[in-house]
């Protein structure tokens, strides 16, 4: 079993992984296998629910037609035996908010509508965090690595290009926990580099 040191930051405890480990989403190799892969939906946040309601007339003409059919069987979102919402999946595997581009590689329908401006909401948090999972709990919540092999091409580039996780999901950090957390973030990293 593995056990990395954690740190606490606010109301936070934080694993010393997300400052030490590399990571960079390499696309072209993995083809968005994360989104496609796995037994789960997406975690979703509870204000999240509302907006997906809001931009998925919007977010309809983009998905396959399974993933409109899953939609309209499950819901826009399911619930899972410990009450945790996810997005929904397609038979158990694909995401119901993926869509391919013409190199099979997998998109978030989301994202796509945001990118080109159409909605403001870029995806779950869970998706723009990840390599992080956050696990909420009554006093605090953990931020964690979550490693799975799948990522290992991701692992091989954040080290070739010396990209430390904190500072590749440093826009989903700043958007989870605001600016002044993430500058605490970088002070402690700073302390920890020294200190090597």
């Amino acid at each position: 079993m593995y056990f990395c040191k954690m740190f606490q930051l606010g109301k936070t405890i934080v694993s010393e992984d997300i400052i030490e480990k590399e990571f960079v989403c390499n696309i072209s190799k993995c083809k968005g296998q994360c989104c496609i892969d796995g037994d789960a939906g997406a975690p979703l946040e509870e204000d999240e629910l509302q907006i997906m309601q809001d931009v998925y007339p919007k977010v309809k003409p983009l998905l396959r037609q399974e993933g409109i059919d899953a939609i309209e069987e499950q819901g826009l979102y399911t619930t899972n035996d410990w009450g945790e919402h996810e997005t929904t999946l397609i038979d158990g595997k694909d995401c119901a908010y993926v869509i391919f581009d013409e190199k099979n590689t997998a998109m978030c329908a989301f994202e796509e509508l945001y990118n080109r401006g159409e909605i403001e909401w870029k995806k779950p948090i869970s998706c723009h965090l990840y390599p992080i999972r956050v696990k909420d709990y009554s006093q605090f919540a953990a931020v964690n690595y979550d490693r799975w092999d799948i990522c290992d091409d991701a692992c091989s580039l954040g080290k070739e290009l010396q990209v430390p996780i904190y500072k590749f999901t440093k826009e989903a950090l700043i958007r989870k926990f605001g600016e002044d957390w993430y500058m605490e973030l970088e002070k402690v990293a700073k302390k920890m580099q020294e200190e090597e």
